[in-house]
């Protein structure tokens, strides 16, 4: 990344892809934790041939949300992640309920769906990075939002 860009500390857009050094200098936070969260299935870089870990603007993004969750809101990392697991990823695929009924994603509410392994037909050959699923809820308004218009519906309230 250029000398302007991280003296700015922002990326420009989303084809702008900068290191784990980098991502930890722009969120002053650790390489270490930035691959915690990917450890524990809250980001998934970017990974390129040489296998190198790019974060985006949205990555950025994400990872503050996430931080301002832990350190504010006093949210666990086991809370956010059953808050990501109520993303109702079947409603966004528009998963059959013959599909639903066998899915992990659906049964269980401890991880997103893009950490399960054995994920139905649907998604079996899915790239988690890129499915709508995941890139829909960069940020925290965007997250508290699909999670409500998905699951609450209008006569509910």
């Amino acid at each position: 990344m250029d000398e302007s860009k991280s003296q700015a500390g922002s990326l420009q857009s989303d084809r702008e892809l900068c290191s784990i050094g980098e991502a930890a200098d722009l969120l002053k936070v650790s390489v270490q934790t930035l691959r915690l969260y990917e450890r524990e299935g809250l980001i998934i870089p970017y990974r390129r041939g040489s296998k190198h870990r790019r974060y985006s603007v949205e990555d950025i993004e994400r990872i503050r949300c996430l931080r301002r969750m832990l350190g504010e809101e006093k949210v666990s990392l086991a809370g956010i992640k059953s808050l990501l697991a109520m993303i109702p990823c079947w409603k966004i695929k528009d998963c059959p309920s013959t599909a639903r009924e066998s899915c992990p994603a659906f049964r269980q509410h401890s991880k997103p769906c893009w950490v399960i392994s054995h994920r139905p037909w649907v998604c079996a050959d899915a790239n988690c990075r890129t499915c709508s699923v995941y890139t829909m809820v960069s940020d925290c308004q965007t997250l508290k939002r699909v999670i409500s218009d998905l699951t609450i519906s209008p006569g509910s309230l």
